[in-house]
């Protein structure tokens, strides 16, 4: 509406002074709005810009708990310990050695799990003569007491159950007499140990003969 109309309309209509008066303010706020709107799509976002610490610091568990070698290569405190352990030379040397014991006793001890756990004999039956021969040289052979467990003499090795734990099975040596008794298979083992590798023999004992390992 133009200047010479709103004069017209004010000459003619006098009530309509107070009304278009009221309508400047108005009218005001929507060009403020309008060119509001114009600007904020014209103007593109701010960029925030992150921390670098800030944003480490959200990782406490990464920062204590892991290294990086040269190459990059992320490794745990554990691993680190590991690897220090392997740069010691005894260690080395022990581990070396471990490995070689358990290669070496590992057939034996395999036959007489499955002699013993695999239903491979009943109770109160005789090993046969392949069986028997490897028991005798590889285990009953090393026992620390294997002459007075013998006794008169050997005529076979037999499977049964443990006369004081019944839930046991464990091997017995039949006498020439008809008498018999059972024996360790455990201490035949660590005797072998002691007898071929001295130096690593009560290490090694100490770290896979107790409860639960398996040997």
């Amino acid at each position: 509406m133009g200047l010479s109309a709103s004069s017209h309309l004010l000459a003619t209509h006098p009530m309509a002074a107070p009304m278009l008066l009221r309508g400047f303010p108005l009218l005001h706020l929507r060009l403020q709005l309008y060119h509001y709107r114009l600007s904020a799509c014209c103007i593109p976002p701010p960029r925030w810009h992150l921390c670098t610490a800030a944003i480490e610091s959200t990782r406490p568990e990464e920062n204590t708990s892991s290294s990086t070698d040269n190459s990059g290569s992320l490794h745990s405190v554990k691993d680190s310990t590991k690897y220090q352990r392997w740069n010691d030379a005894d260690y080395r040397q022990w581990k070396n050695k471990e490995e070689e014991i358990l290669k070496d006793i590992s057939p034996i001890v395999l036959l007489t799990k499955n002699i013993l756990h695999s239903g491979l004999y009943m109770d109160g039956e005789r090993l046969t003569p392949e069986d028997e021969k490897a028991v005798v040289e590889r285990l009953l052979s090393y026992h620390p007491h294997a002459e007075d467990k013998i006794g008169c003499g050997l005529d076979s090795i037999m499977v049964d159950r443990h006369p004081q734990f019944s839930h046991s099975r464990c091997l017995f040596i039949i006498r020439t007499d008809g008498a018999w008794i059972d024996f360790s298979y455990q201490k035949c083992l660590r005797q072998y140990v002691r007898e071929k590798y001295p130096s690593h023999a009560e290490r090694f004992i100490r770290e896979h003969f107790k409860r639960g390992s398996g040997l």
